[in-house]
């Protein structure tokens, strides 16, 4: 009777070290994946976040503040410079992965940080303007910044 209250013991505590082990094992190579096109979405989702209310400024659909502009434009600043970083990684030989990030930042990766420095530069010159307070320049800089996340959107996302 010892023996097997040993045996089940030794297994029970055989299993909790496994499980703490498997808890603490580093990630996989999919977990890291998934988690920079995690990390990447989070950073879009602020950027959209930050340029809605510029759209709206821009169409005349929300009210002019200029002091919201600036505001909003230096963030959008600041997460651009963090565009490159993001895309460290590649991420394309997971084909599970849901993402609309192309190949193509990964091949270009010169041509992709210099789309995301022109979105930083567009957006720092945007938070110059805004602190004017000339309505019109102000509106005419918004319009730079939405070029340049165009134009990476063009090379660098896949549509849906």
């Amino acid at each position: 009777m010892k023996r097997i209250v040993r045996i089940g013991l030794a297994a029970a505590c055989s299993l909790v070290v496994a499980s703490a082990i498997a808890q603490n094992a580093p990630p996989t190579p999919e977990q890291q994946a998934q988690t920079a096109v995690d990390q990447r979405q989070a950073a879009f989702k602020l950027l959209a976040w930050n340029m809605g209310p510029l759209g709206g400024m821009a169409r005349n659909r929300v009210p002019f503040d200029a002091a919201v502009v600036k505001v909003r434009a230096e963030r959008i600043a600041q997460l651009a410079a963090m565009i490159d970083d993001l895309y460290g990684p590649d991420t394309t030989a997971f084909a599970d992965l849901k993402t609309e990030s192309l190949p193509g930042i990964w091949k270009s990766k010169d041509a992709f940080h210099g789309k995301a420095m022109d979105l930083a530069n567009a957006a720092t010159a945007l938070a110059t303007v805004a602190a004017t307070g000339d309505q019109g320049e102000t509106v005419k800089a918004i319009g730079g910044v939405g070029k340049a996340c165009g134009s990476c959107h063009d090379d660098y996302r896949a549509e849906h």
